[in-house]
This record gives C-alpha cells, sequence and structure tokens, in this order.
C-alpha cells in the first residue's frame, strides 16, 4: 500500500517538508544576521505550498507520474513580512525574533512527526491486529 495516496499522509508529509524549508531558511536568515543590507525571509504559508504541490501532481495527469513527491516542488521564499526592526546596515534579521521561529518551527515538526508515526501505527494495526 502506498500511504502517499492517504491524504493525511500525503498531508503529514507535505508538511514536515515545508517546516524542514522553513528551518533551512531561518537558519540562513541567522547566518546572516550580520551581513550588510540582508533582508530577513520566511517560507510563504503553508497553504500556498499545499495549492502548488496540488497543481503540481494533477497538472495533466502526466506531471502526476513525473513528480510524485512534493520535495520535486520547491517551497517558495519570501521578503519576511514580519520583521521586527532593521538596523543602520540595512539588515532586518532579529536574532531573538529568528529563535523564536526555530522553536516554534521545531515544535510543530515534532508534533507532524509524531501525528504520521501514530497514523502509521493505526493502520498496521488495523491492518495486522497486532
Amino acid at each position: 500500500m502506498n500511504l502517499d495516496q492517504i491524504s493525511f499522509f500525503r498531508l503529514a508529509s507535505d508538511r514536515l517538508e515545508w517546516l524542514s524549508s522553513r528551518q533551512k531558511v531561518i537558519a540562513e536568515n541567522i547566518a546572516n544576521g550580520d551581513t550588510p543590507g540582508y533582508r530577513a525571509r520566511d517560507v510563504a504559508p503553508f497553504e500556498s505550498y499545499v495549492q502548488a504541490v496540488s497543481a503540481a501532481t494533477t497538472d495533466g495527469g502526466g506531471a502526476a507520474a513525473a513528480q510524485p513527491f512534493a520535495s520535486s516542488v520547491p517551497v517558495a521564499t519570501v521578503d519576511a513580512p514580519d520583521s521586527w526592526n532593521g538596523d543602520l546596515s540595512g539588515n532586518t534579521v532579529v536574532l531573538e525574533q529568528q529563535t523564536v521561529k526555530a522553536g516554534e518551527t521545531a515544535v510543530q515538526y515534532r508534533l507532524a512527526a509524531n501525528l504520521y508515526r501514530k497514523a502509521n501505527e493505526l493502520l498496521s494495526l488495523a491492518a495486522t491486529g497486532k
């Protein structure tokens, strides 16, 4: 049985991919915290990512076979709209804000991974009775 065909598993997998990309962008922001003129970035909302994945997998039927996994659809990055402030060099990275975002993202990732694992265990229990 292909778990990607079950919508919950597909959605959970997409969420994990999106959160992983968000953590990478946050790490890049932190790494560039002292770079003059660097603009803090974030990923586009999860809803837009789900729509992009859905469009890629249903586009003309042939794209579904060519792009079966969400990882083939890149997560869009945008300038962080909620940046707290900038400094005189034009850098808009606030390390405290990025640390908060990294913590929130880590908690969301653990939750999504645990939900995925529990759903898999439930499905295995239903299929095998063990």
